[in-house]
Order: C-alpha cells, then structure tokens, then sequence
C-alpha cells in the first residue's frame, strides 16, 4: 500500500501574553472554589488543543504552479495527504478527511503559475515525471489520437493532458479564441515542452450548440490525418473528463472492437427532431452562454443522399479508417453543410454517419439504438438517473450533471467506461489526485507484468487493488 505525503501548513501558533496573578485563599471555600474552576479551565484548553491539531492537520495550503520556494522540482504540483486505497474502499474517516479538503480549499484558476512552470520545459517535465512514462510493445504498435476541445482552466487541461499522456501517441489542443491571453500561452507552452503535443492549424471562436463546436473537433482530425504517428483511434476529451482505464487497458479494450468505432447513436424523438428540422439563427443570450442557436418557423429540407438521422453526443472514438473516409466523403462534406444551421449538430453528426451504409465500422441502421447508457466513451451521471440506475452524487450538480466527488471513486473505476464527464479541481480535488494515481500506477504494474512476460496476476488487473 503507497501512503501520499503531503504538504502541512505551517503553524506559528499564538502568542502569549505574560500575566501576573496574585492568588489569595483566605478561605478552604474560596480554595475549593478555585480548584473547581482550575479544573474547568484545563478541561477547556484540553478541547482547544485538540481542536488546533484537527485543525491544523486538515488545513490546506495551495501551492501554485510558479512556487517553487522551499520544495524541490517533483512537489511543483500540490499533493494532499489522503489515502486512495481507503477512499476506494468508502472508509468513513478518510472520507470524513476529503470532505475536510473540499470544504477548506479554495482551488483558484492557475494559469498565470503553469506559464512560468512550462517556461522552463525541463523543470515541467521531471516535475510531472514524464520522463517516467512506461509503455509497452503493445501500445507502441497501437498509438492513439487525442482532440482536445478547451477553453479554460489551463491547470486542470494539463491534469487530463498528462493522465493521457505517452511519448507513442499524439495530442491536437484546439483552444477557444474566446479564451484569456494566459490559457492560450498555457496551451501553446504545453505544446512546446511535449513534441508529440500540438495546437490545431485553425482555430474556431466556438459557440455553444453551434456547429463551430463540431469544427474545433473536425479542424483537429484534419490535422491528425495528416500527421506521421499512425495511429489507430482517435478520441476526443473537453476540459471536464477524465480517463478511467490507464493507456494499456484502453488499448486492449480498442483492440476487441475491431476497427469498429464506439460512440452513441439512437433514434430521434420527436422533440430532438426539431434541433434539425428547423433553421436555427445565432442570437445573443442573457446568461452564460453569450450568443446560442434559436429555433426559427423556418423548416429545413431532408438532409442530403436520403441519409436517415440519429442522434448521439458530441463525444466519439473514431477508427482511422472512419476518419480517413469522412475526410475525402463528398456525402459527409454535404452532410456537415447542411448540418451548419442546426442545433448541436455535434450530437447528430457522428450517430449519423456512423449509421451510412458502407462506411468502416458501419452500425446498421437496423441494429437497435446505442444510448449513452451502453456506450463506454464517457460515464455521465443526470441527477434524474439517480436512485434507479446510478448512485447519488457526492459532488455538485450543474445543470442537472453530476461533477463527481471521491466518494464515486469506486463506482467511476468499475462502471465500464473509459471516461467520466463531468470531473472539475474546483468540485472534488481529491477525487482527481486518486485518479491520476490510481492509473499512474495500473500503467506501471502492468507494462512491467508484459515486459518481465509473466502471467499478469489477477490482483493487478482487478481495479479493487488500488495502489500496491
């Protein structure tokens, strides 16, 4: 079992003031009253001394990216002391002591720290230990694609940048144009430090349900098709997954799908028919999102060569061969043309496509529905699911997704998927660093298991062992 070391808090104390009382016991009474109060008084200090050292253990300072005073290069990156394995194991005091966490620490946006980390990319990479990356003959001849689709919070991109990372496969960044000066420095660091890390050649302004989200994805894939990794998949993460099969037990589960691409794809109700039955105009909105797709009366014509609709999520992993063909297709060139001014076309696009007669990895048209409960691209959690089908958020809800808490650390690694949506630093810390270590771990028993070419044990591969 691995214990994680973390940082404490400096503790001054409080200062003393030097008194002088003068007692006086003209009395047995006044002294029997006095050792009753004496005697109150340490009862007292004895709760307040207790009450500090709770205290003080489970306070939590954030170290910044660019603080680098006092700790060496490999705690550049702030490490909370909690045990995963008990986590996972649901134990209530250490549970107890990541609630503790969440409530005290204040995660606040580092991209300015991460751009004086990446400044020096040599510090960067050992801080992160990139260098202590293992991969074996199996993933070197199957090297994956990443489309990476963010806007925000440089520090957590980098946390699901390095939990995805090996030096066999290759990443396209897409930011948002939208995005401040220091997440774009942040990104552009990122690739600068990491040669197998690029930025997309076009970059979108992306607006939310518009079709400039399904660029952002497409310009990466275009870069992707063109570049000299041969890769066999490519998946595409936003900047609120996280994995949940480290690099070597992802490749084996792609391997059995066998050239054929997972994502959701079902039938359309008749209210998501609208999204693109109707010509949709961008208009400015009055809440987060500043500008959004609207309905119009203005009814849109069949999509192009009969192609019959289905609906999905903006989520995928695509074959190469799937890509390749969408790139020279004239039918997926009309398809996305005629797609521009509907809603979310991201959610129609790939179930549709997916479902053309004769493209590689066809799923029939006859075959029934994929629903975002079977596929394993991403574990998303509604809150009207809850209760009859998934377990109760330990987080926080938004907009009715659940951003998941370390008290679903257990549920997220046996559930089947192979990433959760939605994770977030701000929510559930914890609950990121037991990820990350988690699998960091998986990748390092199971590489040297194949490597030594001895039968993986069980325990290794069953994700109740945790650390080891």
């Amino acid at each position: 079992m691995l214990k994680y070391g973390g940082k404490y808090v400096n503790y001054t104390g409080m200062q003393r003031e030097k008194m002088k009382i003068r007692f006086a016991f003209p009395s047995r009474l006044r002294k029997k009253n006095f050792i009753s109060s004496l005697s109150l008084l340490l009862v007292i200090c004895a709760f307040l001394l207790l009450f500090l050292k709770f205290t003080v253990k489970y306070s939590i300072t954030i170290e910044t990216y660019g603080s680098t005073a006092g700790y060496n290069d490999i705690e550049l990156l702030h490490r909370y002391n909690i045990d995963c394995n008990a986590i996972y194991e649901m134990e209530p005091a250490e549970l107890g002591k990541s609630l503790v966490i969440r409530k005290q620490v204040v995660v606040e946006e580092q991209d300015k720290s991460l751009v004086n980390l990446i400044s020096n990319c040599p510090r960067y990479l050992r801080s992160r230990g990139y260098g202590d990356v293992q991969v074996s003959e199996e993933e070197q001849a199957f090297p994956l694609a990443y489309s990476l689709v963010v806007h925000k919070s440089a520090s957590m991109v980098e946390k699901i940048l390095r939990a995805v990372y090996t030096p066999n496969n290759i990443y396209c960044i897409h930011y948002d144009l939208k995005s401040s000066e220091l997440f774009r420095e942040s990104m552009e660091g990122l690739a600068r430090c990491l040669p197998n890390v690029f930025i997309a050649s076009k970059l979108e302004a992306v607006t939310y349900a518009s079709i400039s989200r399904l660029n952002a994805d497409l310009n990466c894939l275009s870069d992707l098709i063109g570049s000299k990794v041969k890769w066999r998949y490519v998946i595409n993460l936003c900047g609120q997954d996280f994995p949940l099969r480290s690099n070597i037990e992802l490749v084996a589960d792609l391997k059995k799908l066998r050239g054929g691409n997972m994502m959701e794809t079902s039938r359309p109700s008749e209210y998501k028919k609208q999204r693109f039955s109707f010509h949709h105009e961008l208009q400015n909105a009055s809440f987060e999102y500043h500008r959004l797709p609207v309905k119009t009366n203005k009814a849109k014509g069949p999509p192009p060569h009969g192609i019959q609709m289905f609906i999905g999520s903006a989520y995928f992993v695509l074959s190469l061969e799937f890509v390749t063909y969408m790139n020279k297709s004239a039918l997926a060139r009309d398809f996305l043309m005629w797609s521009n001014d509907t809603y979310s076309p991201d959610e129609h696009f790939w179930a549709t496509l997916t479902r053309v007669p004769g493209v590689p990895g066809e799923v029939p048209r006859a075959q029934a529905d994929i629903t975002d409960l079977m596929s394993k691209t991403r574990l998303v959690k509604w809150n009207y699911l809850e209760g009859p089908l998934y377990p109760s958020c330990t987080g926080k809800h938004v907009r009715s997704v659940c951003i998941y808490g370390a008290g679903e650390l257990r549920w997220l690694l046996n559930y089947g998927s192979w990433f959760a949506n939605k994770v977030d630093a701000k929510v559930d810390p914890v609950l990121i660093q037991c990820l990350e270590d988690t699998l960091q771990e998986k990748q390092r028993l199971l590489v040297k298991a194949m490597k030594s070419q001895q039968k993986i044990p069980s325990s290794v591969l069953a994700v109740d062992v945790i650390l080891q």
